[in-house]
């Protein structure tokens, strides 16, 4: 179980990124949520084996290319795995 979270940044929030996001998810065996930052930023928290966690931030960055200018990734230890993906606000 592998835990990263990534902060996205560009012209990513009031384009439906965390919609987007949580429906890409149901397609995926992982955990987790999104949210939007205060600082115009995206922060997605994604919980699983590594190959899914790739395989979903990938299809995320495909499919928000032309939204997404930057993108910070972070590894982070896994203390309580989430059952599912939300929004979180």
């Amino acid at each position: 179980m592998e835990r990263f979270t990534a902060t996205y940044s560009g012209f990513v929030q009031g384009v439906g990124f965390r919609f987007t996001a949580r429906r890409m998810a149901s397609g995926f065996p992982i955990g987790g949520h999104v949210r939007n930052l205060p600082d115009g930023t995206v922060e997605l928290v994604a919980e699983g084996e590594l190959s899914e966690i790739e395989r979903f931030l990938a299809a995320i960055e495909d499919r928000m290319s032309g939204h997404i200018q930057a993108k910070d990734l972070r590894r982070e230890p896994v203390h309580a795995p989430a059952a599912d993906f939300r929004i979180l606000v």
